[in-house]
């Protein structure tokens, strides 16, 4: 959606139509110093379509539909992030994924242009308890609903998020999906819809796909290529944020596709390896593994979440699904080596364990003591679970960079 016209300039009749014919009313405002456009859509017929979210334990939860209205089929997790909405819903671990936001109000400030971790809307589907359709912000282009409805993604709006997440909370994650109710429909074909919804959930095995695949990159992608040193980023479902943080270095990245092998790696002579985020579960990425085992000991190594765990295995520990996972802003880990505690913003659902010998435990989760980063006591190799590169925060955790860098030299 562009920006039809500046609070600088008054709006021609043009404009105006042309606001109209897109279902768009700009409402300019002066704010300080700052030129604010507030988007109003027109477009939504919000409270004229409704969704069910239908739990594979025969939960059900009626709301207004928001996005596109097709209905869609995950596994049901949620984010406890106060901001930074665009952010996760960009976020390529969240594929296959049904993702609730504990926080009421989402959309209100908008979707920018420069809050992207992705090219794309990775989640299935979107839930929340209000949707705005009136977000304030300068660098507001869209709504939240215009942005999934573009997407293809559906989403659910006005259901009761507490009690979906106290429900994932006690019983775990679990599959789950959305199914529309159409307009006028009859208590027989919402039973109907019910029995439909719940079948999809039950049918589905979040295990069983191969995530990874689906949204890494398909070719190799240079980044900073006047550069100094090379690092090779294997992409397992990378955040764009990961990549600004190596060129923020002054490095030079590669990003090669996650069944690239140690051989191709090597033959492009890299000053160290980078192992991303991603979906799925890691004890199944079977080929990034078997790439790890063939570099380890011939390159410095750095992995973030997914290629923490994939590292891990690869090292010899094994990994384990949570019971609802690690997904907000607000995650507490203490560093064993110093002593200090760090506040991580985080989104996995497996967590590692059963260190070998040779690999010392660096991180563990404050709340429940599982392992949250490890580092080779003879190799250069260090992985984190949480996200250091997190957008919009928090910030404290960007020196592992900072560190990764150090060891190239």
């Amino acid at each position: 959606m562009e920006r039809l016209y500046s609070a600088k300039t008054r709006p021609t009749s043009a404009a105006k139509e042309n606001a109209r014919e897109a279902g768009i009313i700009a409402r300019p405002k002066r704010f300080l110093t700052c030129t604010l456009t507030v988007y109003f859509s027109n477009t939504m017929s919000l409270h004229d379509r409704r969704a069910l979210l239908v739990l594979s334990d025969g939960s059900i939860f009626e709301g207004t539909s928001i996005g596109a209205p097709s209905d869609a089929v995950g596994e049901l997790v949620f984010n406890t992030s106060m901001t930074g909405y665009q952010e996760a819903l960009t976020d390529p671990s969240y594929a296959g994924q049904l993702l609730t936001f504990c926080y009421p109000l989402i959309g209100n400030y908008g979707i920018s242009e420069e809050a992207f971790e992705s090219s794309k809307v990775q989640p299935n589907a979107c839930i929340v308890r209000e949707a705005c359709d009136q977000p304030f912000h300068y660098q507001s282009r869209r709504t939240l609903h215009d942005f999934l409805q573009a997407s293809g993604v559906p989403g659910v709006s006005g259901v009761d998020t507490r009690a979906i997440v106290r429900k994932v909370r006690s019983a775990g994650v679990m599959p789950s999906a959305i199914v529309q109710l159409p307009e006028g429909a009859s208590a027989d074909d919402r039973a109907a819809l019910v029995r439909k919804a719940l079948s999809s959930a039950k049918a589905f095995d979040y295990a069983a796909h191969d995530y990874v695949v689906a949204v890494a990159t398909k070719e190799k992608q240079v980044f900073n290529e006047a550069g100094g040193k090379t690092v090779v980023l294997i992409d397992v479902g990378a955040k764009g944020s990961i990549v600004r943080e190596l060129v923020k270095r002054g490095l030079r990245v590669i990003v090669v596709p996650p069944k690239t092998t140690a051989k191709e790696i090597l033959a492009l002579e890299p000053a160290g390896l980078m192992v991303s985020n991603g979906p799925g579960d890691p004890s199944t990425t079977t080929y990034t593994i078997e790439t790890l085992k063939g570099l380890a000991g011939k390159l410095p190594i750095f992995g973030i979440c997914l290629g923490h765990q994939l590292l891990a295995h690869a090292l010899g520990a094994k990994t384990f699904k949570l019971k609802f996972g690690h997904r907000g802003s607000n995650q507490p880990v203490l560093n064993v080596e110093t002593g200090k505690a760090f506040i991580t913003a985080q989104n996995h659902g497996y967590a590692v364990k059963d260190l070998p010998k040779t690999v010392s435990e660096l991180f563990t989760n404050a709340n429940d003591g599982t392992n949250e980063g490890l580092r080779h006591k003879a190799l250069p190799i260090f992985s984190v679970q949480y996200h250091p590169e997190a957008n919009p925060g928090p910030y404290d955790n960007r020196y592992l960079f900072d560190e990764f860098a150090r060891m190239l030299d």
